[in-house]
């Protein structure tokens, strides 16, 4: 893939109007890094989930027609990029997306968010979760926690790697089911870091940060953005990810040092520039 021309990014993820998650930090994030991103929005919110009292607008019945319309227009996308998704009807959408509008060398990157800290999310019902796995199936690029690993492994979720040679024993165990490239986040089996471990052709490298004891929501869509928008650049997996590693824990550490609710999410628009300019392959 051609490092230096403008890819297109079709972003299937809700809209949190507060709280930076989903399409707020996607879009920035995948612009910064100098590409076209075009959100194809699931769902409208008033904020993220974890703030209470919030309101949605459902958008399944509208991804139909946007999906139409770009076909007949004879859009393709370098990548075609799904996140949280709250039916079996928008997991369907997705993989059509990907199948009618993924450029012939283009990327589905799919970060199958179903839970985490070793519990499946009250809106993920079986159905959805088989049906989930259906879609990793078709993915180039999986982006699991180790609570959704366990899910897609059918291990139980409150499971996870507890050294290096288990996170590659899950990562292998992954590609073998789904046929992807495999990015295993959540990694917390040494004390005091965190990280992330990635598999491709092959080679499995595992990254892991200083851990700063602070849960902010959308870091998982930051790091996915980071890494799609440095692999779309010419950058190889393992340096995205780890890229996207250090760009997640300068934004949580700028953020602890402002002392903002933590629902709030991480003060990343500052350090935009971060993605600009340099790594954009060549």
């Amino acid at each position: 893939m051609n490092g230096s021309m403008q890819k297109k990014v079709l972003a299937l993820h809700d809209l949190s109007g507060f709280g930076r998650s989903s399409l707020v930090p996607i879009i920035a994030v995948l612009s910064a890094a100098g590409h076209q991103c075009v959100p194809l929005p699931t769902a409208v919110f008033s904020t993220h989930t974890a703030i209470p009292d919030w309101v949605t607008t459902n958008l399944t019945d509208a991804m139909q027609g946007t999906i139409d319309q770009y076909d007949r227009l004879g859009l393709r996308f370098e990548a075609v990029y799904a996140g949280f998704l709250g039916s079996a009807a928008q997991i369907d959408r997705v993989r059509e997306a990907a199948e009618r509008l993924k450029a012939a060398d283009g990327i589905t990157l799919i970060d199958p968010v179903m839970g985490d800290n070793g519990k499946v999310y009250d809106t993920y019902t079986p159905e959805m979760c088989t049906r989930m796995r259906e879609l990793c199936a078709i993915a180039d690029i999986i982006t699991p926690n180790t609570t959704e690993a366990a899910i897609l492994l059918d291990r139980d979720p409150r499971s996870k790697p507890q050294n290096r040679e288990q996170a590659l024993e899950w990562m292998q165990a992954l590609h073998r089911e789904y046929g992807a490239q495999v990015v295993l986040t959540g990694l917390d089996y040494e004390r005091g870091r965190v990280g992330s471990g990635c598999l491709s052709g092959g080679t499995a490298v595992v990254s892991l940060h200083h851990r700063i004891d602070r849960y902010y929501p959308g870091t998982g869509d930051l790091f996915a953005s980071v890494m799609l928008g440095m692999l779309l650049n010419g950058q190889s997996l393992a340096a995205s990810c780890e890229k996207a590693g250090a760009f997640v824990q300068d934004c949580i550490s700028y953020t602890a040092a402002q002392q903002t609710d933590t629902m709030h999410g991480v003060q990343f628009e500052k350090l935009l520039y971060q993605l600009v300019g340099g790594d954009h392959g060549t």
